[in-house]
């Protein structure tokens, strides 16, 4: 399978997803002297031995150096707990990493193109926000934002709803279960996929994940020398996130072990726990990226495992909190550590914990997944303090919302994007 095929296609005809044919494991020696590189080397490294030639390694490096221009540092709150801020890009999410590094991709591939590209991209918060930012004006592109009405925060609907030129959005009646269906569902059409040049944008492409496995090095990079087993904490909705994380973990990173945190939707930690897997309706919560009843990315899992339970659960272990227990997780990092944390932080923190209470002795990094600004309503009510807005993000604030309502069934959807792209 040819990497720009699956790149545009997104979903093979089977439903499955694309996975890399084999881990090549880096040198040693290499990560050994990981502190001697950079962000940018690192992820040309990685994506060097993960796409196997599939592009010049002269390109590969230009089309780095284009989509991994912000930094992901790591902050240590004390001698175990860190917190790996991915909040640094233009949509202030860890989605900024896989969304700049696919528009690049694809838009690297598409130039062999004469039809347009449309993008569909289910969000239940910060991947549209960064796909949007991602793939704002891209040449060739169009890009269509599916989002559950009422269920994403006020800045984070703006960042899907006010950018206009080749962003579209779609304000769905339903859940963002709801909104993964109908993508799924226009990339099985046969029919539709003859007239419309369709591809994705979520974690279900493999081009969005893959760099999502950079970020991993670069943190371990910045706790080497610590001399502690790494544990990553990984707040975790459609599991991509972690699922990048086990990547990084064949290609030879030195990762102890995984902790999946979730909110109330907790099908992954339920499976750890009984070895059953039972998607069900996602619950809206106030972790709104992280409300997913069916993730796409828990096949991915399996496939690294070989389907084995035994196997998996020993890598990767899961916790799940309330609502309420996440606010306690805001106000205790807050009061702690005078470190002001988002509600999918929260959750992370909480979780490594717990951890860490039954395994001393490690250090644990907590993906820090969005600016707490996005939540500043929730974190300001818990930590009564004011939440600095970034700039880029206030200037939204006032910008007019543009989305066009829709239910959940498929036609309309079907008949909305021939309408609109043919």
């Amino acid at each position: 399978m040819e990497l720009r095929e699956a790149v545009f296609k997104g979903l093979p005809e089977d439903n499955g997803l694309y996975m890399p044919t084999q881990f090549p494991q880096l040198d040693p020696a290499w990560i050994a002297q990981i502190e001697t590189h950079s962000f940018e080397e690192i992820a040309y490294e990685v994506c060097r031995r993960l796409f196997q030639g599939y592009l010049p390694e002269s390109d590969l490096r230009v089309l780095i150096e284009r989509a991994i221009n912000f930094p992901a540092p790591v902050v240590a709150l004390d001698e175990e707990v860190h917190i790996l801020e991915l909040f640094h890009g233009p949509s202030l999410a860890f989605k900024d990493f896989g969304a700049r590094f696919m528009a690049q991709l694809m838009s690297y591939f598409n130039q062999e193109e004469s039809d347009e590209l449309v993008i569909l991209v289910a969000t239940s918060g910060d991947t549209g926000g960064a796909v949007a930012a991602g793939f704002l004006n891209t040449p060739g592109i169009q890009v269509v934002i599916l989002y559950p009405s009422g269920k994403v925060s006020p800045l984070q609907e703006k960042q899907l709803t006010a950018l206009g030129g080749n962003i579209t959005a779609l304000e769905i009646d339903g859940t963002f279960d709801d909104c993964q269906a109908l993508v799924k569902s226009a990339f099985l059409d046969s029919e539709l996929r003859q007239q419309i040049r369709l591809s994705s944008a979520n974690s279900i492409n493999i081009a969005r994940l893959v760099p999502q496995s950079f970020y991993y090095f670069e943190a371990y990079k910045q706790v080497v020398k610590k001399d502690m087993p790494v544990v990553f904490i990984v707040p975790s909705g459609n599991f991509g996130n972690l699922t990048a994380g086990l990547f990084a973990q064949r290609l030879g990173l030195p990762i102890h072990h995984f902790i999946a945190a979730t909110n109330i939707n907790d099908v992954v930690p339920s499976y750890l726990e009984t070895g059953v897997f039972t998607p069900r309706p996602s619950v809206a919560t106030i972790s709104n990226a992280m409300d997913v009843g069916n993730p796409s990315n828990f096949v991915r899992m399996l496939d690294l495992y070989g389907s084995t339970w035994n196997n998996l659960k020993t890598n990767i272990s899961g916790y799940r909190y309330t609502d309420d227990q996440t606010r306690s997780g805001i106000k205790t990092v807050f009061d702690r550590y005078q470190y002001t944390i988002d509600p999918h932080g929260a959750l992370g923190f909480l979780a490594y914990e717990a951890y860490r209470q039954e395994n001393p002795g490690t250090i644990g990094i907590i993906l820090e997944t969005a600016h707490p600004a996005k939540f500043s309503e929730e974190v300001s009510k818990v930590t009564q303090k004011e939440v600095d807005i970034p700039e880029r993000l206030a200037k939204l604030a006032n910008a007019p919302k543009v989305a066009t309502p829709m239910g959940i069934e498929f036609s309309p959807f079907r008949n909305w994007l021939l309408e609109k792209y043919t």
